[in-house]
């Protein structure tokens, strides 16, 4: 990680250009056909919410507050000003956020127009005083992001923006998103389709990911912080440890090592507990083994990728939400 004096956020370019607002428009058009995710489903989104992760017009956001348990660099003394959003474009049976994640008629969402989620970004800004402003499961929801930054910033909104993905992502709409996020903070879940089909819904994860991560790693290349060992730009890589060797650590690794750099900032997770409907299937039905978690640790070194940071092993018993305490989903 290099040190670096970023003093504004990478969208303020962009606004005072007015290409912010080109960009805005352009990924609202292509609401009237979705292709704003991998999925390509061709839904109005202005008039309905038949797509695969069921998503409209208003963004859905189940909670607005300042988490203190994401990456050192990302949370650091402040927080992270995280905003969770509904719905995701995958539907993963393992999901720890699966209360606001998987499309439900009792999910814990507001519906906020632009204006009010503007206001939400400002709330975490200056009021909370968060080091940024951190979408989680942004995927499906770019175009409003952006019409959100257009009004937040005349009204002040200056920290950095982190686009908190789970890796399935559009690469023509991260494009647009080129110049506009700062930190990309992306999973890295499989390297097998199979798995990605049987677990989350999807055929094609593998090289959508991949194809995504090299965009973000284009974009905004290694991670970058301040004099505080705060995140200011660039890339960090997220891989969750799942039993039985599910996520495919050692190619997904050699992946990251030999396609984009030794140097790309890691956070291996080994949190994983049996969430949602993860007990019915048997590959998932337990956390991870000692031995598993030695493997990835000791694959690391063996890669050379030492830049970022390892989950204790005991981490799953901190990192469950409880969704229903709206802005306090991470207090037991």
């Amino acid at each position: 990680m290099d040190r670096v004096d970023m003093p504004e956020a990478a969208y303020l370019v962009l606004y005072r250009s007015g290409e912010l607002a080109r960009r805005a428009a352009a990924l609202e058009a292509r609401l009237a056909a979705c292709d704003i995710c991998p999925r390509h489903c061709g839904t109005d989104r202005r008039k309905d919410a038949t797509g695969f992760c069921r998503a409209g017009e208003s963004p859905l956001v189940a909670s607005v507050c300042a988490h203190h348990g994401e990456e050192p660099a990302i949370s650091g003394s402040r927080g992270s000003g995280t905003i969770f959003f509904g719905h995701c474009n995958l539907a993963c049976v393992y999901c720890q956020n699966y209360q606001i994640s998987q499309p439900a008629t009792d999910a814990p969402l507001a519906a906020l127009t632009t204006a009010q989620l503007a206001g939400k970004m400002l709330y975490l800004q200056n009021e909370l005083g968060c080091h940024n402003i951190n979408l989680v499961s942004p995927s499906s929801w770019v175009p409003q992001v952006v019409r959100t930054l257009l009004e937040a910033v005349p009204r002040g909104l200056t920290i950095p923006l982190v686009y908190n993905s789970n890796g399935y992502d559009s690469v023509d709409t991260l494009r647009q998103l080129d110049g506009i996020v700062d930190i990309y903070l992306p999973d890295l879940r499989y390297a097998d389709d199979r798995w990605a089909e049987r677990f989350s819904g999807v055929r094609d994860y593998v090289a959508r990911a991949r194809a995504a991560i090299a965009e973000m790693y284009r974009q905004v290349g290694d991670l970058k912080t301040d004099a505080d060992g705060i995140a200011r730009h660039g890339l960090v890589v997220r891989h969750l440890i799942l039993p039985n060797d599910i996520s495919g650590s050692r190619a997904s690794l050699r992946w990251i090592a030999k396609y984009l750099s030794p140097q790309v900032t890691l956070s291996v997770m080994a949190q994983y507990s049996p969430q949602y409907r993860a007990v019915e299937f048997p590959e998932l039905a337990r956390r991870i083994t000692r031995k598993e978690y030695q493997n990835v640790v000791a694959l690391l070194e063996e890669l050379g990728l030492d830049n970022g940071w390892v989950q204790q092993r005991e981490a799953a018993d901190c990192y469950l939400p409880d969704f229903a305490k709206e802005d306090r989903p991470f207090e037991s």
